[in-house]
């Protein structure tokens, strides 16, 4: 379709134009062929000055934000704890690690078709009909083709509800594979270096992006990893209520690692919570949980592992008590 055809080449220059902001800004433009490359990249194209004039216009805005949120801008990582190094340390790596740009999603937002914002769960209608519940803090970017229905989830976690079309196949592409729906209904959600699928009705096939040949069919009822070298694993049945306990603001774990509890909470809170330590990361946490009340969330973790919760700004550090 001309139209998918024109998102995927907006979506390109966009890409280009975040390029070569961030090369820009990093004083990294010195040699002639540089500059040269760059002022022929705008002239080719009105667009492309379009593009780069919004990608300023998204690192402007991240300034003007810094500026005027009293705890970013005034926040003193040596006033907030005389005693604790670890503390100040990772403060000032995640100020190092905070460029405006990023602090306003800049490079997903010239990407996706839909970004769901921190504590935010939208359903998103698709043009065939089908739709898309996204989990907090996730991106999804979307092209349909005369032979082809293709979603992409480039962050976080999104239930698929698919609208039938025998002749346009519903795929959706994460990590390093996609997911054909066979039936109406999964869950995919990308983890760090691996993605998770579930059914929840009827079935989906499963393709490593390593291995086209080889299919992986996964029904109703049943959940599958792949890995980013392109491994499927079956995880085995699984209870799909538990499994989208997000669409409701929860999350069930039984047995897992702290940290993973704290990454999915960070889905949903504006600032960050940290861990300090290994040995507390690995700690294992049980229950259900309710991901959109940070505080009560929290308040259930110190209790159940002994650990000090220290909010420093939009900071919140967890470390053993002893």
């Amino acid at each position: 379709m001309v139209g998918d055809s024109s998102k995927r080449l907006r979506r390109r220059r966009h890409e280009e134009a975040a390029a070569w902001l961030l090369r820009n800004r990093d004083d990294r433009l010195g040699l002639p062929d540089d500059k040269l490359s760059f002022q022929a990249w705008l002239d080719r194209d009105p667009e492309n000055r379009r593009a780069y004039e919004l990608a300023e216009q998204t690192m402007g805005d991240a300034h003007s934000a810094i500026k005027s949120d009293p705890t970013l801008r005034d926040f003193d990582p040596k006033a907030a704890s005389s005693g604790s190094k670890p503390i100040v340390i990772l403060l000032l790596a995640a100020g190092l690690a905070s460029s405006s740009f990023f602090m306003l999603d800049g490079p997903m937002r010239l990407q996706a078709d839909v970004i769901s914002g921190i504590g935010e769960m939208p359903v998103v209608s698709l043009p065939d009909g089908s739709t898309a519940q996204l989990n907090s803090s996730s991106a999804v970017a979307y092209h349909y083709e005369a032979g082809r229905r293709t979603v992409q989830l480039l962050r976080g976690q999104a239930y698929f509800t698919v609208a039938p079309d025998s002749r346009r196949p519903f795929v959706v592409e994460a990590g390093r594979g996609s997911i054909t729906a066979l039936g109406t209904e999964f869950d995919v959600q990308l983890r760090s270096g691996a993605t998770d699928v579930v059914v929840t009705e009827h079935a989906v096939s499963i393709e490593a992006a390593d291995s086209p040949s080889s299919r992986t069919r996964l029904g109703e009822g049943e959940a599958a990893r792949y890995d980013d070298r392109g491994d499927v694993k079956i995880l085995g049945p699984v209870d799909p209520m538990v499994a989208t306990a997000w669409r409701r603001g929860q999350l069930v774990v039984d047995e897992a690692p702290l940290s993973f509890v704290v990454s999915e909470l960070n889905r949903h809170f504006s600032g960050r919570i940290v861990i300090l330590g290994d040995t507390l990361a690995h700690r294992r946490v049980s229950g259900t949980l309710a991901v959109t009340d940070i505080p009560a969330t929290l308040d259930f973790i110190r209790h159940a592992l002994g650990v000090t919760v220290t909010r420093l700004g939009p900071l919140i550090v967890l470390r053993s008590a002893t």
